[in-house]
């Protein structure tokens, strides 16, 4: 600054407002109130001490309506403050936006400073958070074995889930050795693996109450185990470090059995669905199943060797008739002819001729006959090889060799015990007639 500038008192309180705003900012402060004031506008005015200082301080409306309490003279308190200067008096003095009792304040501060610890080492991460077991068996429990918080939560797992085992890891909740007990149980039950997940918590009480969730060793005891962790300390609206290194956060011990168990109605309703679900799918394979059943019995049916040799037995005749018809056609045809040589010998009426054309006639019905016996021979002949192959594959060739073949009352072949039961009539077919018979023992 040059010495032929001339600040003005406003100007100079400015600078010194900007300085310590700049130099010293927000601070946490302990001491004791006096000269407590709270006029209409609902700001806080009053003076912090110790045994040889003060200073004075403001709490103004939109930050007070916070604190939870109205401070008093004599008061030990913990705030957290902006160093500036009043500048209309050229004071400087404390505005305060965060005020608590001492002692909580101490271990609000504390808590503060560890939550922020953990929170950049990244202990309270989502992508390090281990999610549930879908199948729950064994539920292990870290708390006191005394406290209301043990007995609410066996009450509801015992209610909504009974299959559930517990096994409980008793320890301190409460005082110096607390936290080291915690932790000390987490780790026991990492190494026995004797559960598939941990509940770790107590009832409610004040903040020195809930301590020991608060200390370092048991966060990093609760980050370190293998097996999720539910944190389940205190009330709805009370949050504990261990809450933030938790995989899971329950508001209360009754919520955290809740979360790990399964109400036995709901089971019990979404197995009867499972099992309807299951009842219709099996109900439409079945219908498939018979749909094909049906389709390969039709194809039995029509592609049966007994309806082929049938079919071709019929074909047979058909051609034997054919073949009868034309034969019979071919030989009136030579009847009429000859009869028309006889008619015209006789009107030519030479005798040589006629020998010698009747000799002749006689040679070539001779010769129509030996073709016709020919033909009739090796169709005869080729009606008994076909005939042949067809009883070879023919079931009634298996019965001639033996065996038979069994029915039931509705005609079908049976071919595995499976398809009656005791008391059915059956019907055998042996190579000459039938027996029928009622089962009185089936041997699997």
């Amino acid at each position: 600054m040059q010495n032929n500038s001339i600040l003005s008192v406003k100007d100079l309180n400015q600078m010194v407002k900007e300085l310590l705003c700049d130099a010293i900012g927000q601070i946490w402060l302990i001491g004791e109130i006096s000269n407590f004031s709270r006029p209409s506008s609902g700001h806080w005015y009053f003076s912090l001490k110790d045994d040889s200082a003060q200073v004075r301080c403001a709490m103004f409306r939109n930050s007070n309506f916070r604190a939870g309490f109205i401070p008093q003279n004599g008061q030990q308190v913990l705030v957290r403050a902006t160093v500036t200067l009043y500048e209309a008096r050229g004071e400087y003095q404390l505005v305060i936006d965060k005020i608590q009792a001492a002692g909580t304040g101490l271990l609000q501060q504390k808590f503060e400073q560890l939550k922020q610890k953990l929170s950049e080492e990244g202990l309270f991460d989502s992508t390090n958070k281990q999610p549930l077991p879908e199948n729950i068996r064994i539920v292990g429990i870290i708390t006191s074995s005394t406290g209301a918080a043990l007995h609410d939560i066996c009450q509801i797992l015992k209610r909504r889930d009974p299959s559930l085992h517990l096994i409980i890891y008793p320890t301190q909740v409460q005082g110096n050795e607390a936290a080291g007990q915690i932790a000390n149980m987490i780790h026991i039950a990492n190494i026995r693996q004797e559960c598939d997940i941990l509940i770790v918590g107590r009832g409610g009480g004040s903040l020195e109450d809930l301590w020991s969730f608060n200390e370092e060793v048991v966060a990093r005891a609760i980050f370190a185990s293998q097996i999720p962790i539910v944190s389940a300390v205190g009330h709805e609206i009370d949050f504990t470090i261990a809450d933030f290194v938790a995989d899971v956060r329950a508001a209360t011990p009754s919520a955290a059995a809740e979360l790990v168990s399964r109400d036995s109605l709901q089971q019990v309703k979404r197995l009867q669905v499972q099992q309807q679900h299951l009842s219709m799918a099996m109900d439409y394979y079945l219908m498939q199943c018979r749909e094909k059943l049906n389709k390969w019995r039709h194809q039995l049916q029509t592609q049966h060797p007994q309806t082929k040799l049938e079919k071709q037995l019929n074909q047979l005749l058909a051609y034997r008739h054919s073949l009868s018809e034309n034969i019979q056609q071919y030989l009136l045809r030579l009847s009429n002819r000859h009869n028309s040589l006889d008619k015209r010998l006789l009107r030519v009426s030479p005798q040589n001729n006629i020998t010698y054309l009747g000799q002749l006639t006689w040679q070539k019905q001779q010769q129509l006959i030996n073709l016709i016996k020919q033909k009739l021979i090796k169709s005869q002949h080729q009606f008994v090889l076909q005939t042949s192959q067809l009883n070879n594959v023919s079931p009634l060739a298996t019965l001639e060799r033996g065996y038979s073949v069994t029915t039931d009352q509705n005609n079908t072949v049976v071919r595995r015990s499976e398809q009656v039961t005791v008391g059915d009539i059956i019907v055998t077919k042996l190579k000459k007639g039938k027996l029928v018979s009622q089962i009185t023992k089936i041997n699997e």
